[in-house]
């Protein structure tokens, strides 16, 4: 797979060392999101509905130290929004790998050729690219003629300048087996070091719901792309062939939500960083105080169609651990890509979804003009959006 061998062993060892511990949980993958702001408005994109104040939020060099040494994860993947707009984001970079964390910098290119000196090469260190799919699949995903285009320019000048480059793809329910298999194959002979794929999540606030993959358009849809890869050896993965095993439906976990601790300008955000229905001060609040067993497949009917590498990825390096010979057989055969699927978690007893985006909102708001004004700041102005689709949302906090 598209991992180095170096980083192969040193998460291993990090992750054998959780085992004989006792930790019950513990976190594979830090998700920053030091900013919401983008210079994209994609269609999918539940990240970026926030009011300007919030928007202009930052978190500063020191709370994104603050937040690895509080959880300690040997991996940071940081994201947003854009990273590449935070002023600070060379030095936290540095600062990250200076702790001896493998850091990866999630990005949609267009600002790389102007940033990419602020860098160094680093065997720790990966830029990844966002390109969900071809020219006509990702320019469509984003919104936005001439993106894909330059997301390619920016993968070779990074790999011309010696840099470690892989891409994040995320597939909706119209995405194509045969054409997603040839993307993928085109993005190989680009030479990247990885490739990370998952299927979207519907946002609670995107502004497209109808293009999410339900669970069992999922398995079908990597079932047809695996099948044409050699159940996924043809092409550098950067995740662990379980969980590409898990995608074609020959497994069904549940979710490790702790597994990858998301950081936000709200805090640390309960459960996951998928849903964001809480936030807790500290890493240990969240650790100690999220209701997990409330959230999940089968438990929560947010949950219901998520099978996303944030929440099953942790899940799936779980299972290579407790059964390393079934691993193993996965690894030299491949993914199965035919034949029966494995029975999935009912979703008999799961409880309603609870919409409580505005609601944090709010308190945000009420928290940054308080800051900025004093204890006399006004209180913020509520108005009603639509754009869901979904019952009983409450008001959104409109930016004044």
């Amino acid at each position: 797979m598209g991992i180095p061998l170096r980083q192969a062993a040193r998460i291993g060892t990090y992750l054998v060392r959780q085992k004989l511990s006792g930790r019950k949980r513990y976190p594979l993958v830090l998700m920053l999101e030091p900013l919401f702001r983008c210079n994209l408005a994609c269609a999918g994109c539940g990240k970026i509905d926030y009011p300007n104040e919030i928007l202009n939020q930052r978190l500063s060099y020191d709370e994104c130290m603050e937040a690895i040494d509080e959880c300690g994860a040997p991996v940071v993947s940081i994201a947003g929004g854009e990273p590449l707009l935070h002023k600070e984001m060379p030095e936290i970079v540095k600062g990250y790998l200076a702790r001896g964390k493998f850091v990866i910098l999630c990005t949609n290119a267009l600002l790389l050729a102007k940033k990419i000196d602020d860098y160094t090469p680093n065997e720790a260190f990966t830029w990844s690219i966002h390109l969900d799919g071809n020219e006509a699949m990702h320019d469509k995903s984003v919104c936005q003629t001439g993106v894909y285009e330059k997301a390619v320019e920016a993968i070779r000048l990074a790999k011309s300048k010696g840099f470690q480059v892989s891409i994040n793809c995320t597939l909706f329910n119209d995405a194509d087996p045969a054409q997603t298999a040839a993307f993928f194959d085109e993005m190989k002979e680009l030479g990247l070091n990885g490739i990370t794929v998952s299927p979207g999540y519907a946002y609670e606030r995107a502004p497209d719901q109808q293009h999410f993959l339900n669970r069992t358009k999922t398995k079908e849809l990597f079932r047809g792309i695996l099948a044409r890869g050699r159940g996924g050896k043809a092409w550098p993965f950067t995740q662990s062939r379980m969980f590409l095993n898990f995608l074609a439906g020959n497994e069904a976990y549940k979710c490790t939500p702790w597994g990858n601790p998301t950081r936000t300008v709200f805090g640390w955000q309960k459960p996951c960083y998928l849903l964001g229905e809480g936030y807790a001060k500290t890493f240990r609040e969240l650790m100690d105080d999220t209701e997990w067993d409330k959230y999940g497949v089968g438990h929560y009917e947010k949950c219901a169609d998520c099978m996303v590498h944030s929440g099953f990825e942790a899940s799936a390096v779980d299972d290579m651990i407790r059964h390393p010979i079934k691993a193993l057989g996965v690894a030299i055969r491949g993914v199965r890509t035919d034949g029966a699927m494995a029975q999935d978690i009912p979703l008999d007893n799961q409880r309603p979804a609870d919409f409580v985006f505005s609601r944090h909102v709010e308190t945000k708001l009420a928290e940054i003009r308080t800051a900025k004004h004093g204890s006399n700041s006004h209180k913020p102005r509520i108005t009603r959006t639509g754009g869901t689709g979904k019952p009983g949302p409450e008001p959104m906090v409109a930016a004044e």
